[in-house]
């Protein structure tokens, strides 16, 4: 009968531990927290072998040696120890160390008295400083499926209660060394453990990877446009600002949206990567700063003093023909010339001057026109004016002063841009997102080409690419909006205008809100919340 119900009790503890194998595993496999699942091992691994203490290191190759990072630490009986991660040579000298270089597992009755010609030893100056006896331990290699070492995991005083607290003076007496069955036992879950880290550090590897291309894509952006230099950083810290603002509405029309971290990060990508199609759009139109450009200006300016060399070249011929046709010149008493034409000539003198007068006068309005202001009626009726003035080339046929291409970029009403630069601009939308649509992006972040698609449409439908309306365009697209019109009107960096103060900014942001081209509600959370204030700007301050 006593054996019976011995088998039956044993039955019942392997039925009981191999739930709980299963249950550990199901629980590494879905933790994706580099620090939570190694917690979790650590954790899981005491409970089967009633451990008092344990550690975890993780092998790190990257540097020119190898090393053992000390992360997790655990002490049922010290639980105010301080335990800060740390690296260390990894060498058979530690328990840790053999272990992580030979690959073998180490079970060892009493650290503090280790079989003769060893390499390792126990570091006791820990023990020391908390007052503390290491007795027995169990330290086990995890090792992926191509047996490379990812890491070591340490297992302190195996005990006889679990409620007992381990000092100095009793830890012979309440401890005991790990059985076969749990160096089995957890050496298969040590194995599995090694598979979670791996697929963990790749995750991390692969986010990291990421990062890094989208962090090169946004420096591709900026070598391309410098004048808009930190502009995709600060319309993503906007725009992740103001998403997490959201989250904390809880009444009106924000109060269901919720994002949760990884939404928040496809705001990010989105927001940062928002711009990337400028890398299509021609540099000179994306750098235009004047309604000409500069090699225009160059050669209108030469051809401005083409024509006055003409005009005083014309005066000159006609002050020569004069004189060959009136040859009637005689000398006064005195020496002087008595000219007799004189008159003729201050005639012709006058008419040069205001010939050079009017020229003088057309480029400084050419000079004025040609900045990125708002075009008045005065400067544009004269601008017709200078459309019919025709010079004498240098092969002698009339030609207009001002091309018809040259007219048309000067009468622009506002900005620099043609229509047809200005669509040339636009079409940067529509680059990112055949950019961004090539990226085999995760479930996560599958949303990233659409929120970046969006960030010029209006509510009214007056935007582009595609004149959305509001039902129709992504809230995290409306949210971006905001972001980038702020930071395009208070940014310091763009020399075709001038930097607005933030409530100035925030005036115009009302403005569109009221017609109905930004979310209202998204505008007033802006600015109630002070989403501004992560680039450290504020209302009481000029930006």
């Amino acid at each position: 009968m006593t054996d019976s119900r011995d088998q039956s009790q044993e039955t019942t503890e392997c039925s009981g531990l191999i739930e709980q194998l299963l249950a550990i595993g199901t629980a590494l496999s879905s933790t994706h927290d580099l620090g939570a699942l190694l917690t979790l091992i650590l954790t899981k691994s005491r409970e089967i072998t009633c451990s008092d203490a344990g550690s975890v290191y993780l092998v790190d190759r990257t540097g020119d040696e190898p090393k053992l990072w000390f992360k997790v630490a655990q002490n049922f009986s010290q639980p105010a120890a301080s335990f800060q991660e740390f690296a260390m040579p990894m060498t058979p000298k530690s328990l840790a160390g053999y272990v992580a270089l030979t690959g073998e597992s180490l079970n060892i009755p009493d650290a503090y008295d280790l079989p003769e010609g060893v390499p390792y030893q126990l570091d006791r100056s820990f023990d020391r400083s908390i007052s503390y006896r290491t007795r027995s331990v169990l330290v086990l290699p995890m090792q992926n499926q191509e047996r490379e070492m990812i890491g070591v995991l340490q297992l302190i005083n195996r005990k006889r209660d679990p409620e007992t607290v381990i000092t100095a003076e009793n830890a012979i007496d309440e401890t005991q060394p790990y059985l076969d069955w749990e160096k089995r036992v957890l050496q298969s879950l040590a194995s599995q453990a090694a598979i979670c880290i791996e697929r963990n550090q790749l995750q991390e590897s692969i986010e990291h990877l990421f990062e890094g291309f989208v962090k090169a894509s946004v420096q591709i952006i900026e070598a391309r446009d410098p004048c808009t230099s930190g502009h995709s950083e600060r319309v993503a810290d906007l725009t992740v600002r103001l998403s997490q603002e959201a989250n904390a509405v809880t009444i009106g029309a924000l109060q269901p949206i919720y994002f949760n971290e990884r939404q928040i990060q496809e705001i990010r990508y989105a927001a940062l990567l928002h711009d990337f199609g400028k890398v299509g759009v021609p540099e000179a139109i994306l750098g235009k700063q004047k309604k000409l450009f500069p090699m225009q200006l160059e050669v209108i300016r030469n051809r401005f003093a083409l024509a006055q060399r003409t005009l005083e070249m014309e005066c000159a011929q006609a002050k020569f023909k004069h004189l060959v046709e009136h040859p009637s010149h005689k000398a006064a008493p005195d020496g002087k010339v008595d000219c007799t034409h004189c008159q003729q000539f201050n005639m012709l003198d006058k008419t040069l001057e205001r010939a050079i007068a009017q020229l003088d006068h057309y480029w400084t309005l050419l000079v004025e026109t040609n900045e990125p202001r708002v075009l008045a009626e005065e400067p544009l009726a004269q601008l017709r004016e200078l459309a019919h003035y025709t010079y004498r080339d240098v092969d002698g046929q009339l030609k207009p002063l001002i091309s018809p291409e040259e007219m048309m970029q000067l009468v622009i009403l506002r900005g620099t841009l043609t229509p047809l630069e200005r669509d040339a601009i636009q079409s940067h939308v529509t680059h990112t997102y055949d950019f961004l649509k090539q990226i085999p992006w995760t479930k996560q972040l599958q949303n990233v080409p659409a929120i970046a698609y969006g960030h010029h449409e209006k509510l009214d439908g007056s935007g582009y690419p595609l004149g959305l309306k509001q039902p129709d365009i992504p809230i995290q697209s409306q949210m971006m909006a905001i972001a980038d019109i702020y930071d395009a009107l208070t940014a310091g960096d763009r020399p075709y205008k001038r930097s607005l103060s933030v409530p100035t900014a925030l005036k115009i942001l009302r403005q569109e809100a009221v017609q109905s081209k930004l979310n209202y509600d998204l505008v007033e959370l802006f600015e109630q919340r002070q989403i501004f204030a992560v680039l450290g700007h504020s209302v009481l301050e000029e930006v």
